[in-house]
């Protein structure tokens, strides 16, 4: 296969749950450079080696904003979906501005604070599963533990009550679309989401709090070292999807990737301390993480010896990247104690994941807390069995059905 002869759909259509579509490693070796149709009927280019994704995620010349005339749409809606929209360019998106914004951010997601939060996710964790195994067997994992612990979590950094969790994350799904959802319903949802926020953000400014938002207020305006008000709504809007829902959809995933090879889950039983190691390998065989990430090349680059002219919308498929063996030994095996990982499941770069050291944590207590208090778990239905979340930017499963 050229990058002349054939142009895929994408995202690449794949049945299976847990596994990577059979079209990854035939573009890792062959096209790792290759021409692809978007939801939106656009064309754009698909990068799967894994120095080409850090390549590309790792330069600060390329942007991840789509809002260029000549930037791919990525959604199926005449929008283009949220890489395209101006909500996309109010959170600064390079040089001094952007690292200012992720200083003032980040200082609520150090692995230091994230530790300190343990207690908490593990207590929180316990009351859910406490209360699926109430509700009796088949239970879904998803809905029981994988989608409301990070809602919970999340909701406290920001100071926002956890029980509109149903309503972010429709709100949120509806910023994710890309072919789920029609143009009119996406902004109905992002409209009352905006005023949610905004609201949210007066009350607070009445009323601070400790938490991550009444921060951000304190610290002034951009005149005095702090943030514009847009841009400290859209922060929070920001966080509040990103916060649970790659994180909800991961835990689902994790588990599934370890039940449905039980002597994964065996292993972890007799070893507890290979959870840090296993978590860091679910993330990196992941391969249903959704859409990728997009970049747009202000600037002609080279990659794989391939030229790539300005003004082209490159999708970077860190999952596909994650599997090459040119930078993972038995990449297509899960290797529970494999160390070092540098796989590339948050990013690469000024853009990394914001949140990672709140992912790894949560993921790694829902496990010690699982391990401990469900030793006996297992899928309740056949892996083959397990459907794909479907029309959205983020990979995920629909359920997780267990038993116990």
């Amino acid at each position: 296969m050229s990058a002349n002869e054939q142009v895929l759909n994408y995202p690449i259509p794949n049945d299976a749950a847990l596994d990577p579509p059979a079209e990854w490693a035939e573009l890792r070796g062959k096209c790792p450079v290759a021409h692809v149709t978007l939801p939106s009927g656009d064309q754009a280019t698909l990068l799967t080696r894994y120095e080409d994704v850090k390549q590309v995620l790792a330069d600060p010349r390329f942007t991840r904003l789509l809002n260029a005339p000549d930037a791919a749409r990525l959604s199926a809606t005449e929008d283009g979906g949220l890489f395209n929209s101006e909500m996309a360019t109010i959170i600064p998106d390079g040089g001094e501005e952007h690292q200012h914004w992720r200083r003032l951010v980040g200082k609520w997601f150090t692995a230091k604070r994230m530790n300190a939060l343990r207690p908490v996710m593990a207590q929180i964790a316990e009351d859910l599963i406490d209360d699926m195994v109430r509700s009796g067997a088949p239970g879904d994992l998803k809905a029981s533990l994988g989608f409301p612990l990070p809602v919970y979590v999340i909701c406290d950094m920001l100071g926002v009550p956890a029980e509109d969790r149903d309503r972010f994350s429709y709100w949120s799904d509806t910023l994710l679309n890309l072919t789920r959802y029609g143009k009119e319903e996406i902004e109905a949802a992002q409209a009352e989401f905006f005023q949610y926020m905004s609201d949210h953000l007066a009350a607070k400014r009445a009323e601070p709090g400790e938490d991550l938002l009444s921060e951000l207020i304190a610290a002034g305006g951009p005149e005095d070292g702090g943030l514009a008000d847009i841009q400290i709504l859209v922060t929070g809007m920001a966080l509040l999807v990103a916060g649970h829902e790659t994180t909800a959809n991961m835990i689902g995933k994790m588990v599934s990737m370890l039940l449905a090879d039980r002597s994964r889950w065996e292993a972890l039983l007799a070893d507890p301390k290979l959870i840090r190691t296993t978590v860091e390998e679910a993330l990196r065989l992941d391969a249903n993480s959704g859409f990728g990430l997009p970049r747009y090349l202000r600037e002609e680059t080279e990659v794989s010896g391939e030229h790539l002219p300005k003004g082209t919308t490159v999708i970077c498929s860190m999952a596909a990247a994650n599997r090459d063996v040119s930078a993972f030994e038995d990449a297509e095996r899960f290797d529970l104690t494999r160390s070092p990982n540098p796989h590339l499941a948050f990013g690469a770069g000024a853009h990394s994941c914001l949140g990672q050291a709140l992912a790894r944590t949560e993921l790694q207590v829902v496990l010690e807390v699982l391990l401990r208090k469900l030793p006996s778990l297992e899928l309740a239905v056949p892996v083959e069995e397990l459907e794909r979340v479907e029309g959205l930017a983020v990979g995920g499963l629909r359920t997780v059905p267990v038993r116990w």
